[in-house]
């Protein structure tokens, strides 16, 4: 029983932020960016 909870909150987890992509593709894209932003954030603490 807890493992299927457990499933479940990881597919819950995984899907949110991919329903806002409208391809796998768009979903690098975002990911990409956000890497992007961390960078740079990095960059002007230095």
């Amino acid at each position: 029983m807890k493992s299927l909870v457990a499933l479940f909150a990881v597919a819950f987890t995984l899907a949110v932020p991919l329903s806002g992509c409208n391809t796998w593709r768009g979903a690098g894209q975002d990911i990409q960016k956000a890497g992007e932003k961390m960078e740079d954030s990095a960059k002007k603490r230095q």
